[in-house]
């Protein structure tokens, strides 16, 4: 990895800043994270307070103090100072480029390199210790919101039970618009599944987060879908199906865990099923990251879950038949796990601060995987927002200028971005859209804010 790529690869447009108060970047910093700050100091001294060992508490203590003087440091608008070394080598990436950067303060940066820097410098806190190194202060409050999540889990492993079942017993072959009718319900699927993003949504009750999921609000929103590829990528898929290709890999670039990885599973069991792909390859983040991303510990924990839901969830008033279904998906998914169709790869490239503009610079060996892969997806909003360079891009700028080297028609990868819009950066809009949208409030993008609106953008860099 080298560190001088800062100004090289990056979007020729302006990011956006925390100064702009306009923006939600302005938002994130004054707002959101002293609130997500505070959360991991409580965590973190609740489970202090409930260990008996003196080094580990003392350690622990150390962390709490540190956090605090972090959540001051973004309060009152200090300068962001270099990570300290905890052995790894992109603290010097991030530090090299906050020297960059000069000096800059919370609350006038560029708000992607602020907000991966704040939780690389909370990793910084944990990493160089000898009992907390692989804690998650999020750990908690993900499985907290998974649990509220279980109507929407229950609706939907039923659903994915019926799907596969069926196309198990159903001898003829599926009618290509069949397929595409059923294979556009479970992207969309996975595509609002990222409703419920904890470092946004952090004070959701139990019965706002049943609203965000379900069926009834997936058909809802399905007009809200501003900018819609998926017949593309159908065509895509089904053409490598029937060209007899033997190996047909599909990467996910993983967002929040919980409910959101749970649909993310949803999607590839059923193209492993429907043999729309033989192989899904799931990237998690190496790190706690942005509250709720997914590690790999959440994905074992996930399947643990269904394994046992009355356990999991606390909740014995599910009637046989859902535990049956339940359990169905630990078994379907974990075979798919046990036998290498479904596996993990991590890569410290997807914490590092900068936008994807510099993957094929900074990370060749990682790019040259995904190459590999018939289809890339990019789930969520911070995905969007590292494709796009997080910039002030005009709502009508083609999504494959926006994503710089990837864009091109020789980069050799097809990327899918499938995001709802909780930030200001959007592409690949109709012209007069954005306006539309924005109605009276013409000095800001609120819409984008919501979670309600989407978009779901491809490129085919093999074409």
């Amino acid at each position: 990895m080298h560190a001088c790529v800062a100004n090289s690869h990056s979007a020729p447009t302006a990011p956006y800043r925390t100064s702009d108060q306009t923006s939600f970047a302005y938002v994130s910093a004054r707002d959101r994270w002293p609130v997500i700050l505070t959360q991991a100091i409580d965590d973190v001294f609740r489970t202090t307070r409930d260990h008996t060992d003196p080094e580990k508490i003392a350690e622990g203590k150390r962390i709490v103090e540190k956090l605090a003087k972090l959540k001051y440091e973004v309060q009152h608008d200090r300068v962001l100072s270099p990570i300290e070394d905890d052995g790894a080598a992109d603290v010097k990436i991030y530090n090299d480029e906050l020297e960059q950067l000069g000096s800059p303060k919370w609350f006038n940066v560029s708000w992607l390199y602020s907000e991966c820097y704040l939780y690389r410098r909370l990793h910084s806190f944990f990493a160089p210790t000898k009992y907390w190194r692989d804690y998650d202060p999020f750990h908690a409050q993900k499985n907290s919101t998974f649990r509220a999540s279980l109507a929407a889990v229950v609706e939907l492993a039923t659903r994915y039970k019926q799907i596969v079942t069926a196309s198990h017993d159903d001898k003829e072959e599926v009618e290509v618009e069949k397929e595409k009718l059923l294979f556009t319900e479970m992207m969309e699927i996975c595509l609002w599944g990222n409703a419920t993003d904890l470092s946004l949504l952090t004070s959701l009750t139990y019965e706002d987060i049943q609203k965000l999921q379900g069926s009834k609000a997936r058909k809802d929103a399905e007009a809200n879908i501003l900018a819609n590829d998926l017949p593309k990528v159908f065509e895509v898929l089904r053409k490598a199906k029937e060209s007899g290709k033997v190996s047909r890999r599909l990467d996910i670039v993983l967002d929040n865990s919980g409910f959101e990885l749970f649909v993310d599973l949803v999607l590839a069991g059923y193209l492993l099923e429907e043999k729309l792909v033989t192989e899904v390859v799931l990237h998690p983040k190496c790190m706690p990251w942005f509250v709720s991303d997914v590690l790999p510990e959440d994905f074992t924990d996930l399947l643990a879950a269904l394994e046992d839901p009355v356990a999991y969830f606390n909740a014995s008033e599910l009637t046989e038949e859902q535990q049956t279904g339940l359990k169905f998906l630990h078994s379907n998914w974990n075979g798919f796990y046990q036998s290498g169709q479904i596996r993990l790869r991590e890569d410290r490239f997807w914490t590092l601060p900068g936008s994807y503009w510099r993957l094929p610079a900074v990370a060749p060996e990682l790019y040259e995987e995904l190459k590999t892969a018939e289809l890339v997806v990019f789930k969520g909003d911070l995905n969007y927002r590292k494709l796009t360079g997080d910039a002030e891009w005009d709502p009508t700028t083609p999504f494959e200028e926006a994503i710089g080297p990837l864009g091109k028609k020789d980069s050799g990868m097809r990327t899918l971005a499938l995001r709802t819009c909780k930030a200001d950066v959007v592409v690949g809009l109709p012209k007069g859209k954005d306006e539309e949208l924005r109605g009276e409030d013409v000095l800001s993008r609120k819409w984008g804010w919501s979670g309600k609106w989407a978009v779901v953008q491809f490129w085919d860099g093999k074409a």
